[in-house]
């Protein structure tokens, strides 16, 4: 294992931030998995950690493929972490939404492009990542229909469900996207947690990528996936809002099976405590995403339905 600053980025009043990758393996650069890029993704930090812990037992094992290089970066927006900030401290901007990053631009800019450039060229792109919406998916992989993407190879993970994603304007500006225009095969991994680890949820994407990278080639026997996965559209999926705004109690979890019209949820009035409003299930199906927040606005997004 080799440990080296990919990106340093120099501060007047505090410590330089560094960015720091984890390399194991020599040979061609085969895989890249990025960690946190906002500052409350604990649990993508968790998860890039333990993968460290595993790629170095295995490399002492001898058990990294011979010219196979694997890098991990466990979190590159340090400074929002020290401070509990999602975004970067000054000016609230997103890193994930600055790629391929521009050297002279403004600071989140260059630190896209800073970290961009030494790992434009892998093979494999893997980013463990979260939604905007506040919440608990079930562990998938996602990947951008850019004409690049390859969703077989997104099988290969284990995980129970593949999402494709029609690109928006502004998921051109984001790692995954970014990776798939350099020609590598990326992929987005989400898994249960964001600000508290969910250890369930973050073992099973530790066995899915390091299954992926045996299917690959990279490692020898660390894994296998564990079951085929269901490709679905994102469109496919049905979006669950709220009418009306104010407390929010779920009656049932990410991963439910539920029947049409079973009650999933109410909005409580804040002031006076009666129900405003009930949320029930608009087809039989499973529960894929659940809010957590206790608080809502109207028409936020409070569950989704496979």
């Amino acid at each position: 294992m080799r440990k080296q600053t990919i990106y340093q980025l120099n501060s007047l009043y505090r410590d330089n931030m560094k960015v720091t990758g984890y390399f194991y393996g020599k040979g061609e650069p085969a895989l890249c998995i990025m960690g946190a890029l906002r500052g409350d993704e604990i649990q993508q930090l968790y998860i890039c950690s333990q993968l460290n812990k595993r790629l170095k037992q295995m490399e002492r094992e001898g058990r990294i493929c011979p010219g196979k290089e694997i890098l991990v970066i466990p979190a590159a927006n340090l400074y929002s972490i020290n401070v509990g900030k999602r975004f970067w401290p000054s000016d609230n901007t997103d890193i994930n939404r600055m790629f391929p990053g521009y050297a002279l631009g403004e600071t989140t800019q260059r630190i896209a492009a800073g970290i961009f450039e030494p790992i434009r060229h892998y093979k494999y792109g893997i980013h463990f990542c979260s939604s905007y919406t506040k919440g608990n998916y079930l562990p998938h992989v996602r990947i951008m229909h850019t004409g690049f993407e390859d969703i077989s190879l997104a099988r290969e993970f284990g995980l129970p469900y593949v999402i494709i994603r029609e690109p928006k304007p502004y998921d051109t500006t984001t790692l995954n996207y970014n990776w798939q225009i350099w020609e590598t095969a990326a992929f987005s991994v989400y898994t249960g947690g964001t600000e508290r680890i969910d250890y369930v949820s973050a073992e099973k994407g530790v066995e899915a990528v390091l299954a992926f990278m045996t299917e690959q080639g990279i490692l020898r026997n660390a894994g296998s996936f564990q079951e085929k996965s269901c490709i679905l559209w994102e469109r496919e999926l049905s979006v669950i809002q709220c009418r009306q705004a104010g407390l929010l109690r779920t009656f049932v979890k990410t991963g439910n099976m539920v029947e049409k019209g079973e009650l999933l949820a109410e909005i409580i009035d804040p002031y006076n405590g009666e129900v405003s409003e009930e949320i029930t299930a608009p087809k039989k199906g499973r529960i894929f995403f659940q809010r957590d927040s206790s608080l809502v606005y109207a028409g936020a997004v409070v569950f989704k339905q496979i």
